[in-house]
């Protein structure tokens, strides 16, 4: 039954997260100090029942891999370090002007690539999975490494930004749990194998998608006054993120197409379009952290980037796999 609980919150993890964020808004809006107090004692460890079994789940001994699909990626860090960022940047400044938090907040979608849905849309997509593996513990220790560095550069002095203090929360948040899921992951080999291991692997999968629900549950109920207070220009929040996707798509995609093999390209998509909003979420929400809306960004696109995921995986099946044209694909929906 648990295991049937946790497959069901992973399935659906979209409307949990919808859920989840509609409730804390409004639970936040008659919460008292004490209970707000305990809810924010309970954040540390929620996230780490939401990264540790994510990390039990990512095999960074890929990155060992990495000469032998330099191509995809290479082009990966490229997008996802350059392209992304400065994407982002323009956003921030043509719609966050004054509204730093929501900014913060795209720039965690913006640095930290990539996600376990990489790997399972590259799949899906019939990409190249072991490119997608690779560029997955590539672009994450990459982002972990450059993280503090670009948002000392990024963010605006007003917020008040503590580069060190941000290393020190993705020592706790995001480090920490990362070490101990490879000696997890690696224990578990060895005493189960390969075949017993991938068993487990959806219970890993539904106790961080559990995590993620409560911590935007805590995240929203924290927030809501701030949020709340100004609710057209929250909701508006998802139009620069619906750009963000979009470019990141099309840059991917092109790129793909021009300098990969076909199987490749798929990967490459999958490995700039899909972002780790489970570790963005995880750091944006952990005590200390200044700016009180950048866990609103993060939790909007939760919307977006399952539909986008499945899209394109049902272009490339149904119009590229079968020889098809959109419209023509579209005619025989209608």
């Amino acid at each position: 039954m648990i295991r049937r609980a946790l497959k069901t919150v992973k399935e659906n993890l979209i409307y949990v997260v919808v859920a989840s964020l509609a409730a804390g808004l409004l639970f936040g809006q008659v919460a008292g100090e004490g209970t707000k107090a305990t809810l924010r004692a309970a954040v540390v460890p929620i996230l780490f029942l939401m990264i540790y079994p994510m990390m039990i789940n990512i095999d960074l001994r890929e990155v060992v891999h990495f000469r032998r699909h330099a191509g995809p990626v290479g082009l990966s860090l490229l997008v996802n370090f350059a392209v992304a960022p400065l994407l982002a940047v323009a956003l921030a400044r043509t719609f966050f002007e004054g509204q730093p938090g929501y900014a913060v907040g795209l720039y965690f979608v913006a640095l930290i690539p990539t996600s376990g849905m990489t790997a399972a849309w590259t799949g899906l997509a019939d990409g190249d999975l072991e490119a997608a593996l690779v560029a997955m513990a590539v672009n994450l220790l990459a982002a972990v490494a450059v993280l503090p560095v670009y948002l000392s550069v990024l963010v605006p002095g007003s917020v008040g930004f503590d580069a060190g203090a941000l290393y020190r929360q993705l020592a706790i948040v995001v480090v920490g749990p990362m070490v101990a899921g490879v000696v997890t992951r690696s224990v578990l080999l060895d005493r189960l194998g390969s075949a017993d291991f991938e068993r487990l692997k959806p219970i890993f999968g539904g106790l961080s998608s559990v995590g993620v629900m409560l911590i935007v549950f805590v995240a929203m109920t924290m927030r809501s006054s701030s949020i709340l207070a100004d609710p057209l220009s929250s909701a508006g929040v998802i139009v620069p993120l619906v750009v963000f996707y979009v470019v990141l798509l099309v840059v991917g995609g092109g790129l793909g197409r021009w300098l990969l093999p076909d199987a490749q390209g798929v990967a490459l998509v999958y490995a700039t379009s899909m972002r780790n909003l489970s570790i963005a979420v995880a750091i944006a929400a952990a005590p200390g952290f200044p700016p009180t809306t950048a866990v609103l960004p993060i939790a909007l696109a939760y919307l977006l980037q399952p539909p986008l995921g499945a899209v394109y995986m049902h272009y490339r099946r149904d119009v590229v796999g079968e020889g098809r044209s959109v419209r023509q694909v579209v005619g025989s929906l209608v």
